[in-house]
């Protein structure tokens, strides 16, 4: 079941924190819960991913998305992700959650979130996300515009950079091993 209460706290949490600018980190602050382990006693996974797409609302909160996703009827999506996980995240483990947008391209946006006990990065996530209509994606320049930015995206760092280029090479759509129904 998707953390809904824990969505709800974070977005009137970051209602109440300062607006950031698009570059800007955001940190939010969790637990891992008893709902949130699976069978080897740590943090399930797709629970990770949960807890980070709160924190990327949290971000979008206070960097205005969601009021421009909101005000123009767009809608947000992510169209890839890399994860890193190096830590196991224990039961009752307070943890702290860092979002930050890297920059953006003609299409998509990317955003690089880290999730820390204490000193210790548990899991790094790159992901690349876009805003869309009924039209499709809305490119970032007419998101930034409506979000009141002009400012062009900073160079996307080199390993950012060679993702998205390794990216490209994969086929898509896949190929089809005959083992499907």
């Amino acid at each position: 079941m998707y953390p809904i209460v824990r969505l709800i706290k974070e977005v009137l949490k970051a209602r109440r924190m300062r607006p950031l600018a698009p570059l800007d980190t955001h940190v939010s602050h969790h637990r891992c819960w008893p709902q949130d382990i699976d069978q080897f006693i740590e943090m399930n996974n797709g629970r990770i991913l949960s807890i980070l797409d709160i924190g990327r609302t949290g971000l979008a909160q206070r960097v205005g998305l969601l009021r421009a996703l909101t005000k123009n009827r767009w809608g947000l999506t992510v169209a890839g992700s890399s994860v890193m996980y190096r830590k196991r995240i224990r039961p009752f483990t307070r943890f702290r959650v860092v979002s930050k947008c890297v920059g953006w391209d003609d299409r998509f946006m990317y955003l690089e979130q880290s999730l820390w006990i204490g000193d210790a990065c548990a899991v790094q996530a790159l992901f690349r996300t876009a805003v869309t209509d009924h039209n499709g994606i809305v490119r970032p320049e007419r998101l930034m515009a409506a979000m009141g930015l002009r400012d062009p995206s900073p160079a996307l760092p080199d390993w950012v950079q060679r993702w998205i280029e390794a990216d490209k090479t994969r086929p898509w759509p896949p190929v089809d091993d005959g083992m499907s129904a």
